[in-house]
């Protein structure tokens, strides 16, 4: 949805805070995703990110000589990376017209608009993840919150098919709208260290 673009600016300038409060001593942390301690999700995020700006442009997928698990992209200058990243994802999605039409992310083909939802969600779902690990929380404006749960409820059945979402959580009737975006990706809000 390309009205979701002006989302995509302060999702990602609260993310780059959080990323800018991440020392090497928080490397080995724990965080809502099971799989991933904060340094292997530091690693998705720097993995990934350049296939999600690749489908944004519309340009073919990064060549790539290993995969993410094999991938060691947390190194010296690794904050400096990931904040060029970041802004390079806010300028490609920041415009509408990397929402419209379809593109490729690596061999799938897909709604443009859903590679979108995706680089929305992982700024606010991995930025609130990388939050919590630090013992920090994550400002989601209201209209953030609510992208982010249609676009988890709508990708849901197929993401927990492929791992990328846990099973479903179940909030209270009262919840957020952010409160429910968690719990349909599987992440529970009360989660702590």
């Amino acid at each position: 949805m390309s009205e979701h673009a002006a989302l995509i600016a302060p999702a990602a300038a609260e993310f780059a805070g959080i990323l800018r409060g991440i020392g090497e001593t928080e490397f080995a942390a724990r965080t809502p995703c099971a799989e991933y301690d904060v340094r292997a999700l530091l690693n998705h995020l720097l993995y990934w990110g350049p296939w999600l700006e690749a489908a944004g442009r519309k340009a073919p997928p990064p060549e790539v000589a290993t995969g993410e698990a094999e991938a060691a992209l947390v190194g010296p200058g690794w904050l400096d990376v990931a904040e060029r990243q970041t802004a390079r994802l806010v300028d490609v999605f920041g415009t509408p017209g990397a929402w419209q039409g379809m593109t490729a992310l690596g061999t799938a083909q897909m709604p443009a608009s859903i590679v979108g939802d995706m680089v929305l969600g992982e700024f606010v779902f991995h930025g609130w993840d990388l939050a919590r690990a630090l013992g920090r929380t994550i400002d989601v404006a209201p209209e953030a919150a609510e992208a982010v749960y249609v676009s988890a409820v709508a990708m849901g059945e197929q993401a927990r098919s492929m791992k990328v979402y846990g099973e479903e959580v179940t909030v209270a009737e009262d919840a957020t709208a952010f409160e429910r975006a968690l719990g349909a990706t599987g992440r529970n809000a009360a989660w702590t260290l």
